[in-house]
Formats: structure tokens, C-alpha cells, sequence
């Protein structure tokens, strides 16, 4: 089974990736973009009979060590 995890920063976190890539679109003339964040995707396979516990098995992959759930959300897509 394919799934798909989205980790983002949370509102409020700071991001100085997203500035930086911000600034240097800026500095290409890419006009219109007024913010960037940055985050990660990760493209897992997993051996499990059904969705839901192909999920369980993610989520706490990203609790464990995808996602810094203190500053991360994540969001899993079982594909």
C-alpha cells in the first residue's frame, strides 16, 4: 500500500527556510508571491492488510521520527 505524509510547520512557528526561498524568488523578479512556507513529503510503502492499519503504522512513524510534533503538523494520504 502507497500513502503520502505532509509535514508543515504550525501557524505561529517560524520559518526561516520559507523566507529565504521567499527572498530569492524575489530577487529572480518571480512577481506576486507574498509568503512561502517550506515542509517535507514523504512517499512510504507499507505492508498492511487495510488502510487503517497502514495508518496506525504511519502516524506513529511520524510521531516517532518523520514529524517534530511539537513544532509539525503532518497529514497522511493512504494513496
Amino acid at each position: 500500500m502507497k500513502a503520502r505524509i505532509i509535514v508543515t510547520l504550525k501557524n505561529g512557528v517560524l520559518d526561516p527556510q520559507g523566507k529565504a526561498i521567499e527572498a530569492a524568488l524575489k530577487s529572480l523578479a518571480i512577481e506576486g508571491v507574498e509568503g512561502v512556507r517550506q515542509g517535507k513529503v514523504f512517499d512510504i510503502e507499507v505492508s498492511a492488510m487495510d488502510a487503517a492499519t497502514a495508518e496506525a503504522t504511519l502516524r506513529t512513524a511520524c510521531d516517532k521520527l518523520l514529524a517534530n510534533t511539537v513544532v509539525e503538523n503532518y497529514a497522511i494520504e493512504i494513496l
